[in-house]
């Protein structure tokens, strides 16, 4: 059986409607104008259906054109997941893994891991995306990412996870602080205090908005950052407080204070439930967990 039309057809017709115009696909396509015209123009021809209305030099997906962009999207990137399979049964040479994780860790934790991994996987290249831990999670399910470190609770249970870390969540408090003097904090003298926060998000919001539910007492939000170094120096100049993964407190002008309550935070690496892992992707997932007591 013919197929009706090819997958470069399908990628010229993406990059028109993605670049809302034929001479601004061309140019991403290197191509001339005219053969991104012709080769949209045949597609309706063969399909006796219009894709685009044309409005001067801006053009926008009709319906039709819309159904055709969903489906030609999801021919794509099947047909890059089997070139890719095919490639590497080369042997592992060369690949990608795209890799989501949270400030926190890439900055204290993650960098031992991912330089060892690079030493023994030269070829493989490696693109870390930095974002909060629930972000992460909507972009493994929209495919935007491959793997990325979640938090380990029920609104990632429907996800494919290896348990990465338990770490202490503390308070951190600069040194001349009356609280850097103590063996504990509890959550309700937390709230007391003006607050260095980050945004909504990131799990260390999602944690102090945890404890906020559980006391009823509402967070004295005085900054918001995502910024590590400018959370610190708010903190060390009196301006707030805030909570940390223990680590992170490593600086001889703050104090990590324990709460009361002991607070453990669960993270894991994930990735969609049934995707196919590429083997690059594959072998990542192995290191890091063969590894994971390092981190």
């Amino acid at each position: 059986m013919a197929l009706p039309f090819d997958l470069r057809v399908l990628h010229v017709f993406i990059t028109v409607a993605e670049r809302a115009g034929f001479s601004r696909a061309a140019r991403e396509l290197h191509v001339a104008q005219s053969a991104v015209s012709q080769t949209i123009a045949n597609l309706e021809r063969q399909l006796g259906l219009i894709l685009f209305h044309r409005h001067g030099r801006r053009i926008t997906l009709t319906p039709e054109g819309k159904v055709l962009y969903t489906h030609a999207q999801d021919l794509l990137e099947r047909a890059t997941t089997v070139h890719l399979a095919m490639q590497e049964l080369h042997g592992l040479v060369k690949g990608e893994v795209r890799i989501g994780i949270p400030s926190m860790l890439g900055s204290y934790y993650f960098p031992p891991l991912l330089m060892g991994f690079k030493t023994q996987y030269p070829g493989i290249r490696l693109t870390v995306v930095e974002a909060g831990a629930r972000r992460l999670q909507r972009m493994i399910s929209d495919g935007e990412l491959d793997l990325g470190v979640v938090i380990d609770d029920e609104q990632s249970h429907h996800m494919e996870r290896r348990h990465l870390l338990r770490e202490e969540m503390v308070v951190c408090v600069p040194r001349a602080h009356p609280f850097a003097q103590r063996h504990s904090v509890t959550a309700k003298e937390l709230f007391q205090e003006p607050l260095v926060l980050f945004q909504d998000g990131y799990f260390h919001r999602e944690f102090v908005d945890a404890l906020s539910r559980q006391t009823g007492l509402a967070a004295n939000v005085a900054f918001q950052s995502n910024l590590i170094p400018l959370t610190k120096a708010i903190v060390r100049q009196g301006f707030g407080i805030t909570t940390f993964l223990r680590r992170v407190v490593d600086e001889p002008g703050l104090a990590a204070v324990p709460f009361e309550k002991p607070e453990w935070l669960h993270l894991s690496l994930a990735w969609a439930r049934d995707a196919y892992l590429s083997r690059a992707e594959s072998v990542f997932v192995e290191y890091v967990i063969a590894n994971r007591e390092g981190l």
